[in-house]
């Protein structure tokens, strides 16, 4: 029997899919993604399943699992393969006293995947120290390697994440920094953590451990026992305003709005400051079912008797709610798959 997508995503949910393979090297990869696309079959191509929200009904095609291996190491750049587990590897270069994953710790999922969103946290984003990616491009058919300005990075997006269908990443190249101590650190929540200035650095494990700490008391490094962490991390990006836009939010609002100036002069704002003033605070849902998370506002959490469309429904009624209070449209962040949006 088919095994059901509920089974491969942390968010536990998700129909079978028509047909289920695994690719445990780049060629097979490429062999099953060429086959797929050679029939016309629709293609689903899934790792860690971290950033999935799968339709309960299932996928009508092929579901590739991406389980490539391998961690090439020249000095201070390494190329991996885009089935590595993402966790593994921020420790690995820890202790390696290669800085400049520190602040990416305990985020679940493949390294396949972070190029894709651009994977961020605490200040820290995969854009930063990424030199290359080789991925299959599936409309030629052949395998590219891509520049940063190829994969287009932005705000928890690429070139990849804003055209699902063309690319596949093989592997990801990184250069990192080789020091005892982390870069900069940009996040106060993080830096008053290490009992440092914001701006300031720390040792690498000491910014890993504390990374942990913060992310396990919001339910964001998983845990089987833990409820909380049974999502897709962040449902909602942060949305970024033009001045004119970001002047009409605090004009709706009766106290001072979270503010990150952007270097075009947009503002990003917070997606979790305005949820719970709109009304969904730390819980709301189902506690059976599908409900925000009790640690943070961002997570929509599946409690165990949930469905992706329960999920959608409550995303929508939050994002219906936010738009009436404050004018501000939220986007998902996840992939959805075969459910649509808004």
């Amino acid at each position: 029997m088919t095994r059901r997508l509920a089974e491969l995503t942390t968010l536990r949910l998700g129909g079978p899919p028509r047909q289920l393979l695994e690719a445990a090297s780049e060629s097979e990869l490429v062999a099953a993604v060429t086959a797929a696309d050679d029939a016309g079959e629709p293609l689903l191509v899934l790792a860690g399943g971290s950033n999935i929200v799968a339709d309960d009904d299932g996928f009508p095609g092929t579901v590739v699992l991406v389980r490539s291996r391998g961690v090439v190491r020249d000095g201070a750049r390494i190329e991996v393969a885009a089935g590595e587990p993402w966790d593994p590897l921020t420790a690995r270069c820890v202790a390696d006293g290669l800085a400049g994953f520190e602040c990416l710790a305990g985020i679940p999922g493949s390294v396949g995947a972070t190029p894709i969103q651009n994977v961020g946290a605490y200040g820290q984003e995969v854009a930063e120290t990424i030199v290359s990616v080789r991925a299959l491009d599936r409309r030629s058919g052949d395998v590219a390697t891509l520049s940063p300005a190829d994969c287009d990075f932005g705000y928890r997006s690429s070139a990849f994440k804003r055209d699902p269908e063309r690319w596949v990443v093989l592997t990801v190249t990184f250069e990192l920094e080789p020091s005892p101590s982390s870069g900069p650190l940009h996040y106060a929540e993080l830096a008053r953590s290490l009992g440092v200035s914001v701006g300031a650095s720390a040792p690498l494990g000491d910014v890993r451990d504390a990374v942990l700490v913060l992310r396990r008391s919001k339910g964001m490094v998983l845990d089987d026992a833990d409820a909380d962490t049974r999502s897709a991390g962040s449902f909602f990006t942060n949305p970024i305003l033009g001045a004119d836009a970001f002047d009409a939010l605090r004009a709706r609002s009766d106290e001072p709005v979270p503010a990150w100036p952007e270097p075009d002069g947009r503002v990003k704002t917070s997606a979790a400051w305005l949820i719970q003033r709109a009304g969904f605070d730390r819980g709301f849902g189902d506690p059976a079912g599908i409900a925000i998370s009790s640690k943070h506002a961002l997570a929509l959490t599946n409690r165990g008797g949930g469905s992706a469309a329960e999920l959608l429904a409550l995303a929508r009624e939050i994002a219906a709610g936010v738009r009436a209070t404050f004018g501000v449209a939220l986007e998902p962040e996840p992939r959805l798959v075969g459910l649509d949006w808004p």
